[in-house]
């Protein structure tokens, strides 16, 4: 555990546990909707909602799917003792630059890198990278799979999960404000999308009405050309958690390699666990990559003896504990807690 985590944990009760699980299904639900399904108020629910926002426990953004970047690649950068912090934050205020992560030991830096020009890339790890003098080592893994339905997976690792039933509800397919029949808005992202993208990367959340206020465009104009590029998958929105203030201290990044036959087998099941975040197969001697998110040390033992254990196709694995989180989703992480969108 972090020095003086325990102390930050924010407390939550069953209702924003819920609320917490509903969002991670759809960060834009509408707060009647998950009222109605937890059995609450909208009033209520979007009381919490801002509670939780302004404490930086819970975020939305609505970002491009990851997916959809020509390239998708995660460095891991060894340094010298005392560099990795420095070398990690100087990488999380590149825009390129998603994720963020130190390792414990302070000598390994791990960051995932999105873009749709290969010289981007090949600028960062062939030129720029090596040429520091306290990085000792770099590698790179291209992405070449995510597994589950979504560009994240369903982290319920938290307690009060919700059941099957509350969970269909909540994915029921919903008409959109403004919602064109499906074909006739190309889901490719325009110039004119930047400015829909850069307000919905800070506030996942935003009205539409707000939104076609701040970007000088009709309201219906808005409504039809983010719901479509949503429904369409160009766009998700991805709920933002900052573990340690809801109790999840050790989070890990496992670098498995599996028999190729079993790879999109294993890679899916994984996918399932409570406690994985992201499972996504890429290049390498280690084919597939995993987060999780655990309460603590003994909990992580549990999760790689346990469930990771009864996988007879993982050949060999390799287990990297964070000891910080600089930037996740594209968001550089204040402390422990995630930014306030709408503070000052």
């Amino acid at each position: 555990m972090r020095p003086g985590s325990r102390e930050q944990t924010v407390t939550l009760d069953e209702l924003d546990r819920r609320l917490v699980h509903a969002l991670l299904q759809d960060g834009r639900l509408p707060f009647r909707r998950i009222a109605d399904v937890l059995g609450s108020s909208e009033q209520t629910i979007a009381r919490r909602y801002r509670r939780l926002r302004e404490a930086g426990v819970v975020r939305v953004v609505v970002l491009r799917d990851p997916r959809r970047y020509r390239e998708n690649v995660f460095v891991r950068i060894r340094t010298n003792p005392g560099a990795a912090a420095p070398i990690g934050e100087s990488l999380a205020r590149r825009d390129d630059v998603s994720w963020v992560t130190l390792a414990a030991g302070g000598t390994e830096v791990t960051c995932a890198m999105r873009s749709d020009d290969p010289r981007d890339r090949d600028a960062l790890i062939l030129e720029r990278l090596p040429k520091v003098g306290q990085v000792t080592d770099v590698s790179s893994a291209t992405l070449l799979h995510v597994f589950g339905d979504s560009p994240s997976a369903d982290w319920r690792a938290l307690d009060d999960p919700l059941d099957s039933a509350e969970s269909d509800a909540l994915r029921a397919r919903q008409q959109r404000p403004g919602e064109l029949a499906a074909g006739v808005d190309e889901p490719v992202l325009a110039p004119d999308d930047a400015d829909l993208l850069r307000h919905l990367a800070i506030d996942g959340r935003m009205s539409f009405a707000a939104l076609a206020a701040a970007v000088g465009r009709s309201e219906a104009s808005v409504a039809r050309r983010v719901g479509a590029l949503l429904d369409r998958g160009t766009l998700f929105a991805r709920t933002e958690i900052a573990p340690a203030l809801l109790g999840f201290d050790t989070l890990a990044t496992l670098w498995l390699s599996v028999a190729p036959s079993s790879l999109e087998r294993v890679g899916a099941e994984i996918a399932s666990h409570p406690e994985v975040e992201f499972s996504g197969a890429v290049s390498g001697s280690a084919n597939l990559v995993v987060s999780v998110i655990c309460r603590d040390n003994p909990d992580l033992y549990r999760y790689l003896t346990r469930s990771l254990g009864s996988i007879d196709a993982i050949r060999e694995s390799e287990i990297v504990v964070a000891v910080r989180r600089l930037k996740q989703a594209g968001t550089i992480m204040e402390g422990d807690r995630l930014p306030n969108p709408l503070a000052a």
